[in-house]
């Protein structure tokens, strides 16, 4: 077993002519980039764009229905990944392929394709070694590495591509679960080494602020073909965007209005236990007022998600209180009811809806035992439908027919139905989490203007958030929350990306 030299250096990999049809449907209709040695390439373009379609015919889990691939200039067949591994290509996915219960070495080892059934540690270790000194970033070799941050884990993946000679990195949204000042160390590093002409990147971000401040040059993709690109010195962000969405009208929010008033939510002496039933999350002092947005920025696993569980009546807490308007909050139907409480959780077709009812019924189960004269017990089809074809029209969700079951919908016009449901009628408390994750550019300025919305209408809005960008974006108000405490706590117009991603990275 060796690693791979970079002493080879980086190498050019160009897409001529790509096309990928599934049955009727083409996902890439003739697409070509070239990504230069030593450049680091983005690759920007909408949810269905074709940007993981395009890279997965690069590494081979799929083969173009026409076009071609050269590898340093040459033309390759890319059978599977281990053809594409072997030209020297490699990705580095979205979520993490480490094995956490082992150290940082083994990790490395293991990821080689000879690697013997019986491990010779010590020629092996002094190999690790070598290879790390060479690197601009390390990370101890007797780590384990579920206890390594997610900025490390995300360098290891990349130091385990660089250890099986990887000369091109294809990126997916790398930076999805960093701070900022890992992302911004993390990029640096890569582009340091694609500098040096030891490797070449193409990285898929939705961050125009990484393709601005790390990018050489941009490739943009729409409905599966080449729309334009360049280098991105000579590019702006308005171009960019003009690109990826073509002619369509973005919704703009309206400026906000009003300043904040009585305090809707209250949370105090809150404790209860994480999702590994080993760590508690404790947040006292938590106060949310009417026409504010509260944002709550932190790293994935900090206790977001327990606290949308125990608001939701998901988690039970162990002790404290939640107040809404000054009455305990049990998170009963009839209490939610009452306060005119909304919830928008995270991955809404998983937790805010019935994937195999249909568009009509999802969008009235608020209603649906009110719709009509008095309350009852049975359903009105007619009463349920007619309700959810007004909302639809009114929120722009886009569906073949309101009886079609609600897992057919694109995720953004799932976010709009639930969207739809949960902002009809008066609206005092909104708890939101992770309302745009996964979704296009066009469906992103849609519901970020109906949150705005509702703020302006009177509403105290709690907004959890792994998007730093969006919680800038839309808060009044920003809050830190690190290991399951709340340990930051500023007016947006007085808090400073740095020092947020700071206290997102553990600060104190």
């Amino acid at each position: 077993m060796r690693a791979l030299s970079l002493d080879e250096g980086a190498i050019e990999v160009e897409a001529v002519g790509m096309t990928m049809r599934f049955g009727s449907f083409t996902a890439l209709d003739s697409v070509s980039i070239r990504v230069r040695a030593g450049s680091f390439h983005a690759l920007l373009g909408e949810n269905g764009a074709g940007k993981s379609t395009l890279v997965k015919c690069i590494m081979g889990y799929y083969q173009p229905s026409e076009g071609g691939i050269l590898v340093a200039g040459r033309e390759a067949r890319i059978s599977d990944p281990r053809a594409a591994h072997a030209l020297g290509l490699g990705m580095v996915y979205q979520h993490f392929t480490l094995v956490p219960a082992l150290s940082v070495a083994e990790n490395l080892i293991i990821a080689a394709r000879d690697t013997q059934g019986i491990i010779n540690w010590r020629k092996a270790r002094a190999r690790l070694s070598e290879f790390m000194a060479s690197m601009p970033f390390s990370i101890p070799l007797d780590q384990q590495v579920a206890t390594l941050a997610a900025g490390e884990k995300q360098k290891l993946e990349i130091l385990k591509q660089l250890w099986l000679g990887r000369k091109l990195l294809i990126l997916d949204e790398p930076t999805s679960v960093l701070t900022p000042q890992e992302a911004d160390q993390i990029l640096g590093h890569v582009r340091d080494l694609c500098r040096a002409g030891r490797i070449s990147v193409l990285m898929i971000t939705h961050k125009f602020r990484e393709v601005m401040a790390f990018a050489d040059e941009v490739s943009v993709l729409r409905r599966g073909r080449y729309v334009g690109g360049g280098v991105v010195a000579e590019l702006s962000q308005a171009q960019m965007s003009a690109m990826m969405i073509g002619a369509v009208t973005l919704a703009q929010p309206s400026p906000r209005i009003g300043q904040r008033e009585g305090v809707v939510l209250e949370i105090g002496g809150l404790c209860a236990t994480d999702r590994s039933g080993l760590k508690d999350i404790s947040i006292d002092g938590l106060k949310v007022h009417a026409r504010e947005i509260v944002g709550i920025a932190g790293i994935s696993g900090n206790g977001q998600k327990e606290l949308m569980e125990v608001l939701t009546g998901e988690r039970p807490r162990r002790a404290g209180h939640v107040l809404v308007k000054g009455v305990r909050w049990d998170a009963s139907r009839a209490k939610a009811r009452r306060l005119n409480v909304r919830f928008l959780p995270e991955e809404p077709l998983r937790n805010a809806c019935a994937p195999r009812m249909s568009v009509a019924e999802n969008i009235g189960f608020r209603v649906f035992d009110g719709l009509g004269t008095g309350t009852q017990f049975w359903l009105r089809p007619a009463e349920l439908r007619q309700h959810a074809a007004q909302l639809v029209r009114q929120f722009g969700v886009k569906t073949a027919s309101l009886d079609a079951p609600i897992s057919a919908l694109s995720g953004g016009n799932v976010q709009r139905a639930v969207l739809a449901r949960e902002l009809t009628g008066k609206v005092d408390l909104l708890v939101i989490s992770n309302p745009c994750f996964g979704l296009d550019f066009s469906a992103v300025s849609d519901i970020r203007a109906r949150i705005l919305a509702a703020r302006n209408s009177g509403a105290a809005v709690l907004l959890m958030s792994e998007d730093l960008d969006e919680i800038l974006e839309l808060s009044d108000r920003v809050l830190v929350m690190s290991e399951g405490r709340i340990t930051y706590d500023r007016p947006v117009a007085q808090a400073h990306i740095h020092e947020i991603g700071a206290f997102m990275g553990g600060a104190q």
